[in-house]
């Protein structure tokens, strides 16, 4: 494998590094690239692998339908109600004064996984030059002989082989789905609690079976996943309170640790860093996925401008000046989402009177402001442009 010249090596078969190879191989199909992929190359683990609801925008979803890469199985959001736990402070955000299908989509992870993979090999039929290579052990980036590689190999927050900048907020995220008394559909529910976080998305499932996102110190959520179910219930209950009537069953309860890691420059020479190689984020606004599927996209914009050009044009001057075209490009989407996730995982867990204070004024501008909504809105959908 090693051996052979390719012009395009993508290190990492996760959702983001799928999606690159697909856009790429969809705007050059004669594209010679390389896809170096961890994951076994039948589907059974990855079907019975990770559940955990992820939450795509609607801009992301309007990427995916360009490779036919969205999955049958989604839950839509329609509505989102933002509030502070026992203080002053709400909003509402509605798909109809935006005038949007949906403001976003909760979808589990492994059927992102596994209908970008379908998607990818749908195209593959028609890419000779596409490698689609399963590892069987460690393979690095020194070792593969391209003209540009792409790291697409992010992984989770403290499970990670890279940490450059960022912060642990000292929380984890007690994800599972949760059972209620009389949801409304297709709605979402961002709750701020003094520990962090809490949300109640929409799932497949039906109306009623939602996800659950709970952040919190560690300690707290180590404690909430050893207690009994109807102890659990009750805790949920009073934490959220009865703003969707009382929560019936819990399953599937699981931790995932909390911090911020990103990268300051994405790209050096040939190689370029997306998706969760470059930033991973807090889940509070949900931006995680969506801001790779971006990186991904225009990347391989940029990466196709190149390569279906003639070879004299493949110059190592030319591929590194237009990866640092591509950073430039996403510098203004990565700074804004990766600064408002942070400022949103902080400042809603302090407690100090003008802080609590200065948070309801500004819910409460998102509520009776319209431009305001509507700028913070289409960033949670599109991103920077």
């Amino acid at each position: 494998m090693n051996n052979h010249r390719y012009d395009i090596a993508i290190q990492g078969g996760g959702p983001v590094g799928l999606a690159c190879a697909a856009w790429c191989l969809q705007k050059f199909p004669e594209a010679n690239i390389l896809l170096n992929d961890r994951n076994p190359i039948d589907d059974a683990d990855l079907a019975a692998a990770d559940s955990r609801g992820i939450a795509l925008s609607h801009g992301s979803k309007l990427l995916l339908d360009t490779i036919n890469a969205w999955p049958t199985e989604c839950a839509n959001i329609h509505r989102v109600h933002v509030s502070q736990a026992g203080r002053f402070g709400r909003a509402l955000m509605t798909r109809e004064e935006l005038g949007q299908d949906a403001l976003g989509h909760i979808i589990r992870y492994r059927d992102i996984h596994l209908t970008l993979r379908k998607a990818l090999r749908a195209i593959q039929a028609n890419s000779p030059n596409f490698v689609w290579h399963h590892l069987t052990s460690n393979t690095h980036a020194d070792l593969i002989n391209a003209r540009c590689i792409v790291h697409a190999e992010g992984g989770l927050f403290k499970k990670q082989d890279w940490v450059e900048s960022g912060r642990d907020y000292g929380q984890s995220a007690l994800v599972g789905l949760v059972e209620v008394e009389n949801a409304l559909p297709h709605q979402a529910w961002e709750r701020f609690t003094s520990e962090g976080p809490l949300a109640v998305l929409p799932s497949h499932y039906g109306s009623n079976i939602l996800n659950l996102v709970w952040c919190s110190s560690p300690e707290s959520a180590q404690r909430r996943l050893a207690l009994n179910d109807a102890d659990f219930l009750s805790a949920l209950q009073e934490a959220f309170g009865s703003r969707i009537g009382k929560f019936l069953k819990i399953q599937d309860r699981r931790l995932y640790e909390l911090g911020l890691n990103y990268r300051k420059e994405i790209t050096t020479k040939n190689e370029v860093w997306i998706g969760n190689a470059a930033q991973t984020l807090h889940p509070v606004a949900g931006q995680g996925l969506n801001l790779g599927l971006r990186d991904a996209y225009l990347l391989a914009e940029k990466l196709t401008s190149i390569f279906s050009g003639p070879e004299e044009s493949k110059t190592p001057a030319l591929i590194q000046k237009t990866l640092q075209e591509y950073a430039s490009s996403r510098k203004a989407d990565r700074t804004t989402t990766i600064g408002l996730t942070d400022f949103m995982a902080r400042v809603f867990t302090l407690n100090i009177g003008p802080v609590v204070l200065a948070r309801g004024l500004a819910l409460a501008a998102i509520q009776w402001l319209p431009p305001v909504k509507t700028a913070l809105a289409r960033q949670m959908m599109f991103g920077r442009r």
